[in-house]
């Protein structure tokens, strides 16, 4: 803890959180703190209440009026005791509540019960279940005039870690490391930092943020966050998880807070262009969008997956006839070429589009039969059972389902043997790793391929353009997403 604790002073922390309850030994309070790296909150958490603490009661209420004693500048006193520790000296008081099954409905009588108990601060650390949740507790913090610190746990609760401040928290949480998290959905002090850069939020910050269930795994926020810090751009990308029937509350909380962009993703393509008031054309007809743009008029919705992957095809295109000393304008260069979608959400829908539009002949494959008839019917092309999906040899293969994204890094939606033809282009749109099996078993059979990433920077290239109004750095993005999918980093 002392090596940690010096290790956090050196990367800059404002304040650290030494969490006594973690000793598995007797605490030495006077060699931990005899050379403080930064101003010092010491809690010593019961079992209970979500800590390790498992000595007896007596013994952790004396490590905690010891540290008073010394002088800290923080002591986390939970409710059942702050009345018993009376104040002494310059340490201030966190008098904190945790539920880690649930946000009570309860929240404004939970905190005026908590500031009644000398309380500099109060602190409540819920369970979120949903996004209203995150929503009670925001507008708790807002609204308190007792400084006071409110997070959800869980990773729908992230966002209330990362706007705290700026909705006049006096501190907010995070752990050393993703390895050392205390919390569930705590984030790191890196992530924190330099990622979301927490602390230069202020009420000009421009909101922006992807939408999903689950969100954790996406790397939306590392692109759109490293174009904004290289534009010098006031604006933060969040995460946002959000379950389905939370959607609405949710674009209404958007709408009141002055959120201005987002990126939709799994599973939610499909269900929010319901709640748009505009969108173009081709949202419209692929039914899936990827982008909202939220301008005083309304909501915007448009679909950057779709442009995004017909750049690839058509580049892909492009180099194959060079190759063959083939001249083929490029709106001509899918017409009457096989192509097979596998999968049947909303980037199939992008994708198929995309490609009927050209004049391709699609066909659909889908672990879900009836999303795959549906879809194959709207293309006007056909369905194979996903059982018998091996006995099509297609020009173009597409795999627009989420088989072989890590942490499922092993999977492959489809076994692509050495006899496969060669002239196929093998299109994978998971981007993280880049080199998934399917495309590593392209490369093992000699056909063309096209990675996921090179559709996901050319999309969130899109996204950035209607969110911002300028060019995104796509060399820079593009060398920061391999860099953060590589698998050295897992």
């Amino acid at each position: 803890m002392i090596a940690e604790f010096e290790q956090l002073g050196q990367l800059g922390a404002d304040l650290t959180e030494l969490r006594l309850d973690y000793i598995g030994r007797s605490v030495d309070l006077r060699r931990l703190l005899a050379k403080r790296h930064t101003p010092v909150l010491i809690t010593c958490r019961r079992r209970e209440d979500g800590g390790r603490w498992d000595r007896t009661e007596g013994e952790r209420l004396m490590i905690l009026r010891s540290a008073i004693a010394s002088g800290v500048e923080f002591v986390d006193l939970e409710e059942d005791i702050a009345g018993n520790i009376p104040r002494y000296g310059s340490t201030k008081r966190i008098v904190s509540l945790h539920n880690f099954d649930e946000t009570p409905d309860n929240l404004p009588e939970i905190h005026s019960r908590l500031a009644k108990l000398d309380a500099d601060i109060v602190k409540i650390a819920t369970m979120a279940n949903s996004f209203n949740d995150c929503v009670r507790m925001m507008e708790l913090v807002q609204q308190s005039k007792i400084p006071t610190i409110g997070l959800c746990m869980g990773e729908i609760g992230m966002v209330t870690r990362i706007l705290g401040l700026r909705l006049g928290a006096p501190l907010t949480y995070c752990a050393l490391s993703t390895e050392r998290k205390l919390a569930p959905g705590q984030l790191s002090f890196h992530q924190m930092k330099d990622l979301y850069r927490t602390k230069a939020i202020n009420a000009q910050t421009r909101i922006f943020g992807v939408v999903a269930d689950p969100v954790a795994q996406s790397h939306s926020p590392l692109i759109h966050n490293t174009g904004f810090v290289h534009h010098g751009l006031n604006a933060c990308y969040l995460p946002f998880r959000v379950p389905e029937q939370d959607l609405d509350l949710f674009m209404d909380w958007c709408r009141q807070t002055g959120v201005s962009g987002l990126s939709v993703t799994i599973p939610h393509k499909e269900a929010m262009l319901k709640l748009v008031t505009e969108a173009e054309s081709a949202a419209v007809e692929i039914g899936a969008l990827n982008t909202v743009v939220f301008r005083p008029t309304g909501t915007v919705a448009y679909n950057t997956d779709y442009r995004a992957a017909m750049d690839c095809l058509i580049a892909a295109l492009r180099t194959q006839n060079a190759a063959r000393n083939v001249t083929r304008c490029d709106e001509d260069l899918l017409v009457g070429r096989d192509v097979l979608l596998l999968g049947a959400g909303g980037v199939a829908k992008a994708i198929g589009y995309g490609v009927k539009q050209r004049g391709a002949l699609v066909t659909v494959t889908s672990r879900t039969e009836q999303r795959g008839m549906e879809l194959a019917d709207s293309l006007q092309g056909r369905f194979v059972p996903w059982s018998e999906r091996h006995s099509l040899t297609p020009g173009i293969l597409v795999n627009c389902s989420p088989l072989g994204m890590h942490p499922d890094v092993d999977s492959t939606p489809f076994k692509i043997e050495r006899g496969f033809s060669p002239d196929t282009i093998v299109f994978d749109t998971v981007y993280n790793p880049e080199n998934t099996v399917l495309i590593k078993s392209a490369k093992s059979a000699g056909c063309m391929h096209i990675s996921g990433l090179d559709m996901f920077v050319r999309q969130a290239a899109y996204q950035y353009k209607l969110f911002t109004g300028q060019e995104a750095p796509s060399a820079l993005l593009r060398e920061t997403i391999k860099k953060a999918t590589s698998p050295v980093n897992f």
